[in-house]
């Protein structure tokens, strides 16, 4: 394909996609605007996570290219790669050290300079280092991590790059988990066990919540008003929990084979991205009331997401899709606008 029919094709797509991502005859505007792409011509197979940097970059895991994509935010393109990462999925950043932590699923953390992307270490976790979260009050970096009785989540001082003793079991392999600010809960997904895993890091304390649905991996929380989101993938629901009692709120129908959800507290919506190609946009009236507002067209295979909020001073509130490389198109990264 010549470079003005690969300029004609991938405009094409973005008019077919803005269409179908217009708003009901009922006049609402969307709730995401697509409003461009960050093409990844270097970029093949699955995609996973990602983090940010203040500073105005993304980090993506290309899981399926063994390589970690850096982008600019500013000019809009990838302005380095670090290669040679085996099967990169969590990654998190710390401004305070100007580090880029990657997990990769044959169980190392790998550990890279943010100037020059120079490998500073590796920690070796055993099995499957997955979903990752740095904490900046603390300086550390939460690694979920492991299979079967191994699994659990583990903590690394980003300070010194040291792995803490203190490890909290979780019986399977960890997907995605969060942390209260004001709290001392760390609530986790574990799909192999149909669980949410809540642990206590003050007493140690784990409590589990069964779920009758299946395949929970993204989450994301409300803290203020005790709320925590999780998409499951069989069958596809976006359902609320109660933090409190663990109780389920209510299950809403979703975008399936979802892989990130995000809590906007400023609008009070939920965004649910997933393979299905595109993003389920919830709103919260209020702690136990939801509904679903748009299902915004991405495409086939865009299961990960990044919602940072507005960018820079003055910057646009801005949500990000990992869309992998496709029959007749190259692998990019999907840039929408918070309306």
């Amino acid at each position: 394909m010549s470079a003005r029919q690969l300029v004609s094709v991938t405009v094409l797509v973005l008019i077919c996609v803005c269409v179908a991502a217009q708003p009901p005859s009922g006049g609402s505007p969307a709730p995401l605007v697509l409003m461009g792409t960050i093409p990844l011509p270097n970029v093949h197979g699955r995609m996973d996570h990602f983090a940010f940097d203040p500073e105005t970059r993304l980090f993506v895991s290309a899981l399926g290219n063994n390589s970690e994509e850096v982008i600019s935010t500013g000019s809009q393109k990838v302005v380095h790669t670090i290669k040679g990462v085996p099967v990169p999925q969590g990654v998190a950043y710390s401004p305070e050290t100007n580090e880029v932590f990657i997990g990769s699923d044959e169980g190392k953390l790998y550990i890279y300079d943010g100037a020059k992307f120079g490998l500073i270490t590796s920690i070796d976790f055993g099995d499957d280092v997955d979903n990752l979260r740095y904490v900046a009050s603390e300086k550390r970096v939460y690694v979920g991590f492991g299979q079967g009785r191994t699994a659990a989540i583990g903590i690394v001082d980003a300070m010194n790059n040291q792995r803490l003793p203190q490890e909290y079991k979780v019986g399977a392999h960890p997907e995605s988990f969060q942390l209260e600010r004001s709290g001392p809960n760390i609530y986790v997904n574990v799909p192999d066990l149909k669980q949410i895993v809540v642990i206590n890091r003050k007493t140690g304390a784990v409590t589990r919540w069964p779920l009758s649905m299946r395949a929970n991996f993204p989450m994301a929380l409300d803290e203020a008003d005790q709320r925590l989101f999780v998409a499951t993938r069989s069958p596809a629901r976006m359902a609320v929990f109660d933090t409190v009692s663990g109780k389920l709120v209510t299950a809403l129908p979703c975008v399936q084979d979802s892989d990130d959800i995000y809590y906007d507290s400023q609008r009070k919506r939920i965004y649910v991205s997933g393979g299905e190609g595109f993003i389920s946009v919830f709103k919260q009236a209020d702690a136990d009331h939801y509904e679903l507002m748009a299902n915004i067209p991405t495409a086939p295979g865009a299961r990960t997401s990044a919602y940072f909020g507005a960018l820079g001073k003055n910057g646009f509130d801005r949500m990000y899709v990992a869309a992998p490389a496709r029959p007749g198109h190259s692998a990019e990264v999907l840039i929408f606008t918070v309306q």
